[in-house]
Parts: C-alpha cells; sequence; structure tokens
C-alpha cells in the first residue's frame, strides 16, 4: 500500500462517526491495567442510554444468567471489566451499524451477518474451552471484523460496488475484488479503523487477518474465519461475500472440517434469536 493510499484511507477514518463519549472512556480504562472497577461504574452509570441497553443486554438469553442483575456494579463485579468493557462497544457498534444505510447494499442482512459471526465464534469458543481469552473477546472480534465496509459504503461507494459486482460475476471472494479495484481490502480498513480508535492490539489483529491467517493471525482471527465460513455455508445473513473459503491444512488440524463444525454446532436457532435479540436492543 503506497503512502497517498494510507493517507486517503486515515482522512477517511477521521471522518466516522465517533463512538459515544462514554465507550470511548470505558475503551481508555479498561486498557490501564491500573483501572479499578469504581471508575468503570462511574462512567457507564453516566450515560442513562448506555446503561438500560446494557442492564437489558446481561440479562438477557444472550448471556443466560441465572441471578437478575439490577445494577452496573453488580454486573461488573458478576462478569468483570473486560466483559463489561466488551459489552459497552458491542452495544455501540450495533447502534453505529443500525444507523448506515445504502440503497444498494442491505444493511439489515450485513448487521445480521456480523452479528452471527460474533455469536457463532463466542459458541465455538465455549465448546472448546477457549481459554486465551473471555469468550466475549470472541464476540467482538466477530461483530467488528467486516466493519471497513462501512468506511467502503461511505467514502468510496462507487469502487466498492464495482468490487461487488466483480466479485459476484466472477465468484471470487470479495476481498480479493477490493485489492484489485481499490488497492486495500474490507479487512485492512477494518483494522486502520480499529487502530484509530485505539481498540486493543489483539483485536485489531484479528480484523486485519480474517482473510489471511497465514499472515500474522491470532487465535482470535482463527474462531472468526471459522465463524465467518459457518454462517456463509449455511447462507445466514449476508455481507456481499458469499465464497465460502477453504480451509489450510494447519486450520482443518486443528478445527476439523467446515462440515464436521456445523454438525457438532447443531441447531443455530438459539444463535439467531440472540443476534435478533441484540439488534433490538
Amino acid at each position: 500500500m503506497d503512502d497517498a493510499l494510507k493517507l486517503k484511507l486515515l482522512a477517511m477514518v477521521e471522518k466516522m462517526p465517533a463512538f459515544p463519549q462514554s465507550v470511548n472512556k470505558v475503551i481508555e480504562l479498561t486498557s490501564d491495567i491500573e483501572c479499578s472497577p469504581k471508575q468503570l461504574v462511574q462512567v457507564i452509570e453516566h450515560d442513562p442510554v448506555m446503561t438500560m441497553k446494557m442492564l437489558k443486554l446481561v440479562n438477557s438469553a444472550h448471556f443466560g444468567l441465572l441471578n437478575h442483575i439490577s445494577t452496573i456494579q453488580h454486573a461488573v463485579i458478576y462478569l468483570g471489566l473486560n466483559t463489561v468493557k466488551n459489552m459497552a462497544l458491542s452495544i455501540a457498534t450495533v447502534g453505529m451499524l443500525k444507523k448506515f444505510t445504502s440503497p444498494w447494499f442491505n444493511s439489515h442482512d450485513f448487521l445480521l451477518h456480523s452479528l452471527l459471526v460474533a455469536t457463532i465464534a463466542r459458541k465455538l469458543g465455549e465448546m472448546r474451552k477457549f481459554a486465551n481469552h473471555d469468550s466475549t473477546d470472541l464476540f467482538i472480534a466477530g461483530l467488528l471484523h467486516d466493519f471497513g465496509k462501512v468506511v467502503f459504503i461511505q467514502f468510496m461507494k462507487d469502487e466498492f460496488y464495482k468490487a461487488l459486482e466483480m466479485a459476484q460475476e466472477q465468484g471470487m471472494a470479495l476481498y480479493q475484488a477490493e485489492t484489485q479495484v481499490m488497492g486495500v481490502n474490507h479487512a485492512e480498513m477494518g483494522s486502520i479503523l480499529a487502530a484509530y480508535w485505539g481498540l486493543p492490539k489483539a483485536l485489531i489483529t484479528s480484523i486485519q487477518y480474517h482473510h489471511h491467517l497465514e499472515e500474522g493471525a491470532n487465535d482470535l482471527c482463527e474462531y472468526v474465519f471459522v465463524a465467518n465460513q459457518v454462517v456463509k455455508y449455511l447462507n445466514l445473513g449476508g455481507a456481499g461475500n458469499a465464497v465460502v473459503e477453504d480451509f489450510s491444512a494447519a486450520m482443518l488440524s486443528s478445527f476439523g472440517s467446515l462440515e464436521s463444525i456445523v454438525e457438532d454446532l447443531g441447531d443455530m436457532t438459539d444463535e439467531i434469536e440472540k443476534a435478533h435479540h441484540f439488534m433490538n436492543l
């Protein structure tokens, strides 16, 4: 990527809508190892809308808790700082995605796709006893994996539409068509945006390499890749990229075949309901 293109992309990122101030503060606080639960609670409680949505989410089937959570302080104690951070980031991301519209790109299907990848990545982590991160890290990585497409729709819509057409006509992966048309793909664009927002390094990496595991992917990225292929294989939601990508030998060794993963996941009704519930927060 040349310097002129990098400058163009950074200029676009700077024009993207910002997260609510409370979410930015949550990200800032939780990046500090000295952050106290009390500080986090105070920031969230000063945002009534975020407080309401967070309590609604934590008491939903999405978490499946046995005990009712009535305050943000209770949520932080019960779920931990990292999970609460990811909840705030997820709620803000979905709110942002619900606002963007395009006459030729189905934003409802795109949001559903993103939420299903998030939900399935989290479920896979729980099934496989994923120990390196909180399972909500998998959720937010899945939710944000395609966010670079939103930047393209906002600021490079003609080029992105051309890439969509090329991918559909030639049966190629969308990220490959994007690179041919624009010199950058949505994974790279999303990682630039995530870095600008000050998101954690592991999350930036998972966004950047979710189509190129061999180039520098982390374990978050691997789960997002698998969940993404599951959603496309089952034709759930839509993000302009219907091509189901092959598993490398390393991924087959680690996860098994896509068909076996789908079989192990079983009935997806609960995951689809959770995604729709999140859309309606």
